[in-house]
């Protein structure tokens, strides 16, 4: 038996990267995965192929209110339930400046639309998502919200808006809806890599020539897998940090002295 059998969990940005590497992770504990990426993502379909029928994927942008109520209804129609969301959808630098690293873009440079578009797909889409699953939630008492966002070091980064700003926004509401959801069954935690993590965010090889060097994405998915699991109820307002979870540990283990407060709270 799987950990995660029976269970139907969202991913976001499924199609490549952290994303695809979790829904592959959590079909192996037995979950079946919707996996949503934008309209017109053609890896979507390829990784809906090698994935195989536990795999559905789910064209939307979550950046949208109307499409985040389509890809909760798709779920509950296609298989059957819904008990865990991974907001894991995001923009990265790259697009703003390959070389972003090596070379940081000052926040005078960039054009309002850059910043519209990245606090949209990084932190607004986490609220939107959340927003359309949690009633669900809720009427079942038990629930999993898994937020994706960044060191507090990237957050901060000479260069790094509006990169920074989105994740910390994220990294906040993980908080506050962590509270909100007190004693409903549902769950908030964050997840992340802990360095640079070897996906197309990071572009820029001068700043990082070895790939092998960065977080792999395979990293994401024991964390995820317990997060997503009845192994970890009553475990809120926590976040994450995979490159820091040791397999040889047993999962409980791995899971206390891979976490601290989200928000980088002090009272726990």
């Amino acid at each position: 038996m799987g950990a995660l059998d029976s269970k139907t969990v969202i991913v976001t940005g499924a199609a490549r990267g952290l994303g695809q590497a979790m829904s592959r992770g959590l079909i192996a504990a037995g979950a079946t995965v919707v996996g949503v990426d934008l309209p017109g993502e053609v890896e979507l379909d390829r990784t809906a192929k090698a994935l195989g029928g536990k795999f559905l994927p789910c064209h939307a942008n979550v950046a949208e209110e109307a499409d985040c109520a389509r890809v909760v209804a798709h779920a509950l129609e296609t298989a059957g339930g819904l008990h865990v969301l991974i907001n894991n959808a995001g923009m990265g630098m790259q697009v703003i400046n390959t070389f972003n690293s090596s070379d940081p873009t000052p926040f005078w440079k960039l054009r309002p639309d850059q910043w519209h578009d990245m606090l949209g797909n990084n932190a607004t889409s986490q609220f939107l998502m959340a927003r359309a699953c949690v009633p669900h939630l809720i009427a079942q008492g038990w629930g999993r919200i898994i937020n994706v966002t960044t060191s507090l070091a990237t957050m901060l980064l000479r260069g790094f808006t509006p990169y920074g700003p989105s994740k910390a926004a994220a990294e906040a509401h993980s908080v506050i809806m962590a509270s909100d959801l007190e004693g409903t069954g549902v769950t908030v935690n964050v997840l992340v890599p802990g360095g640079a993590a070897n996906t197309r965010m990071i572009s820029d090889f001068k700043r990082y020539p070895d790939r092998a060097a960065l977080v792999q994405p395979v990293k994401m998915v024991a964390p995820a897998v317990w997060i997503a699991s009845n192994q970890s109820d009553g475990v809120t307002g926590r976040r994450f940090i995979a490159k820091n979870w040791d397999e040889s540990l047993t999962p409980a283990e791995a899971a206390l002295a891979a976490c601290a407060p989200a928000g980088w709270r002090t009272n726990g």
